[in-house]
């Protein structure tokens, strides 16, 4: 009797042990202390880039005046983009080309590369003061998006409304890692002067927060890879948790039976 019980504690440790080495590699910020770590890069401001495709929209306190500058108008380069879903109404705006300039109805060609969304205003504001009075600009990314890809819960292409996303919001969007997802190894594709550049991220610590893809560019891609276990054996380790419980409790069960 006393042998049964010794055996059943043991497996019932083993158990536990394994257990908690799962929790360990699923837990996020483990290295997390009070004030250890600042976000580095939290000034980080989007620029605008090749083929993003923008609203420009021009108010002011004439409205008639603003007509020229606005959606339906004459004389500029005026571009339709269909959504990615079927049935999407198609968006007007403007496609900034591979030089970084974008053609305005009446202002022309104007280089928005490189410039943040405040600096791209002001720039068209004073190229408007020539033609309105207090002219008041509001430019968007209409293609603002990331993807995020494997071992999540909703993987997928995402639009963003907002002008920045950090790579935690974007999991989040995704609906969270699975279970089996490896956390201390993403990866992060990113477009970089026409070539793509690769940085991986461990979210088990908080370096994170000081990583250069902390905050994604439009047109990121993140992956998460699923771990060795789900890539060999498939499906049987996705229910590999009950099965191993199962088991135990039918070796528990023999060896009582063989010690009584």
């Amino acid at each position: 009797m006393y042998k049964s019980i010794t055996l059943s504690i043991l497996l019932i440790n083993l158990i536990l042990l394994s257990s908690c080495g799962t929790h360990k590699r699923m837990v996020y910020f483990q290295t997390h202390q009070e004030d250890s770590t600042e976000v580095q890069n939290s000034q980080y401001t989007p620029t605008f880039k090749p083929d993003d495709f923008i609203s420009v929209v021009v108010t002011a306190n004439d409205l008639q005046s603003v007509v020229p500058f606005n959606f339906p108008a004459t004389g500029g380069t005026q571009t339709t983009q269909s959504g990615y879903s079927s049935g999407s109404p198609a968006k007007l705006g403007y496609l900034i080309d591979p030089e970084g300039i974008v053609n305005l109805p009446i202002l022309g060609k104007v280089k928005l590369g490189g410039l943040s969304r405040t600096e791209a205003t002001d720039l068209i504001e004073n190229r408007l003061s020539s033609f309105l009075k207090s002219p008041v600009v509001n430019i968007q990314i209409q293609n603002y998006k990331i993807t995020v890809l494997g071992d999540v819960t909703k993987p997928g292409t995402y639009t963003i409304p907002n002008e920045r996303i950090t790579i935690l919001e974007a999991i989040g969007l995704s609906g969270d890692l699975g279970i089996t997802g490896v956390r201390n190894n993403i990866l992060v594709i990113r477009d970089e002067n026409g070539e793509k550049k690769q940085y991986r991220v461990d979210l088990t610590t908080d370096e994170v927060l000081t990583s250069p893809v902390y905050y994604l560019e439009q047109n990121d891609v993140v992956y998460v890879e699923p771990n060795s276990a789900k890539r060999t054996e498939g499906t049987f380790w996705r229910s590999s948790g009950g099965i191993i419980i199962s088991l135990t409790s039918l070796v528990i069960t023999t060896i009582t039976l063989i010690v009584k």
